[in-house]
């Protein structure tokens, strides 16, 4: 654990107002204090898990590819008693290289343009000709 900041969860407890805001995900203790205003689910989700270990609700939402990546550059040390995988870096702010993706759109429908339309009107004028006969047919 050579040069990690390592720290404990007592002292991560210490960082939980909107001026001073510490976190603990996946054994990382970050510092998202620059990063409340700009949250995307409001700084109320942060400050909830100030001081705390976050993980669950952190991996509970589902964050995408750079919300995970974000962990890393706001990530000022290591919860005591945890150890990083072999590929993590504490401190890093490196993007790791991203895929160049192609897509392929294959249009197998066939149909005409005008068949929606179709589709809606039909039964409207179906619905409207039985109540048409409804109506001026003299009831017996």
């Amino acid at each position: 654990m050579a040069g990690h900041t390592v720290y404990t969860l007592s002292e991560v407890s210490r960082h939980k107002s909107k001026n001073d805001c510490w976190l603990v995900i996946d054994g990382r203790v970050l510092n998202v204090t620059k990063f409340l205003e700009e949250h995307p689910g409001g700084e109320e989700v942060l400050l909830e898990s100030a001081g705390k270990d976050a993980t669950k609700e952190f991996n509970d939402i589902g964050h995408s590819k750079s919300a995970q990546n974000l962990l890393l550059k706001y990530q000022i040390g290591v919860l005591q008693g945890h150890t990083l995988k072999n590929n993590e870096q504490v401190g890093s702010t490196e993007e790791p290289k991203k895929k160049e993706m192609s897509a392929f759109v294959i249009k197998d429908d066939l149909t005409p343009k005008y068949a929606a339309v179709v589709e809606f009107a039909a039964p409207l004028l179906v619905a409207g000709s039985y109540f048409c006969y409804r109506y001026l047919t003299p009831s017996s």
